[in-house]
């Protein structure tokens, strides 16, 4: 409420407060999905430029985060619209009314959540990396790619304690020639499941590239 109604007006935005809010909480609805200006202008009765710069202005407070699709030079339908993090879980739990850790296991957003959780973690450390996502229509898709230099490598994010990879991310990963591919899931120690694809817990993947 107080970023809403005080932080906001004194970086000089006349921005209704509550039309905020309920722009913050249909983000939160749509967190780790694509972003639709289109279908939040409708909901809030604005047009889709508008609902696309007040969506603009929570991404320079750092309270969203734009994830900008990976475009490479391949012959292939790929989705070329961003998609939408809330930066902050806690803010994105509370926006959705989810207080216990059984709640949030037993909610739809689970996976997602740990998806922001851990693509905010690697970029706020690794923030002199480039930064992307990748899907194709064929739904070949890979979470989160980062680049450096001549360094690429390619970030799934999975929720589970035995997570495996996903025929899309072999093919996605054929079609990049990515050589390195990395599954981050909430595990104890990391383990290789095949000669290019490791799976790791947050912290030992953020040591081992650091």
């Amino acid at each position: 409420r107080t970023f809403l109604e005080r932080d906001i007006p004194q970086l000089g935005f006349q921005i209704p407060a509550q039309a905020m809010q309920r722009l913050w909480r249909m983000l939160a609805h749509s967190h780790g999905q694509i972003l639709n200006s289109s279908r939040l202008g409708q909901s809030l009765g604005i047009s889709h430029t508008t609902a696309r710069s007040y969506v603009d202005l929570l991404s320079q407070t750092f309270m969203v985060r734009i994830l900008r699709p990976f475009i490479p030079n391949v012959k292939k339908r790929l989705v070329k619209s961003p998609k939408v993090y809330i930066r902050d879980s806690g803010i994105l739990h509370t926006l959705l009314e989810i207080d216990t850790m059984d709640h949030l296991f037993g909610h739809p957003v689970y996976g997602f959540s740990w998806e922001g959780f851990v693509i905010e973690n690697i970029l706020s450390c690794l923030h002199d990396w480039r930064a992307a996502f990748y899907r194709t229509s064929s739904g070949n898709e890979i979470d989160l790619i980062i680049e450096k230099g001549k360094q690429r490598l390619a970030i799934e994010c999975k929720a589970s304690s035995a997570p495996s990879a996903s025929k899309g991310l072999d093919v996605a990963l054929k079609e990049l020639h990515i050589e390195t591919a990395w599954i981050i899931a909430p595990i104890d120690e990391a383990y290789p499941i095949s000669n290019n694809i490791t799976v790791s817990p947050l912290m030992h993947f953020l040591k081992t590239v650091q």
